[in-house]
């Protein structure tokens, strides 16, 4: 499965005080990536951002320092869980081809083809009922749309068990 892939800007104010994008604004990135892709996954006319779906849990793995720059990342994203009322979505934020990362090769054009990875990271989402204000159960329809876009656990260099 080839993974969705949502270029997302940087903003002028995301950068810290050593010129990278803060820790804090990946969340930001990640979130800008699923509003992208949920629309694109499940319609517009029926998006769950409309319906209700909650974060749970984020956990991130930064790899390299971001600088800013005008070009957008691209955070590539897949579905790695999927529960009865949730599912977790899988994140590499990374560039996109034929941008070059700071100091080093074009993306996608480096050695072996191996593009900067700035981050792994994994959300647990939970379906969430916004005009009853309790948590739902997932429906058969959302569940073949997220199974098509199943794949493996987001590839952290070190796991906690």
């Amino acid at each position: 499965m080839e993974p969705y892939a949502a270029h997302v800007s940087l903003r002028w104010s995301d950068m810290d005080a050593y010129a990278h994008i803060n820790n804090v604004q990946f969340l930001r990135l990640l979130e800008d990536a699923r509003v992208i892709g949920f629309r694109d996954w499940f319609g517009q006319e029926r998006s769950l951002l409309d319906e209700g779906v909650l974060v749970a849990r984020h956990e991130i793995e930064y790899r390299q320092p971001l600088g800013f720059r005008h070009e957008p990342v691209e955070i590539q994203m897949w579905v790695s869980r999927i529960g009865g009322a949730g599912f977790d979505v899988a994140y590499v934020v990374t560039d996109p081809d034929g941008v070059r990362a700071a100091g080093g090769d074009a993306g996608g054009d480096g050695a072996g083809g191996q593009r900067t990875v700035y981050a792994v990271a994994e959300t647990e989402l939970a379906l969430y009922d916004f005009a009853s204000a309790s948590p739902r159960r997932m429906r058969p329809e959302e569940r073949q749309i997220l199974e098509q876009l199943f794949g493996d656990p987001a590839p952290f260099r070190r796991r906690r068990r």
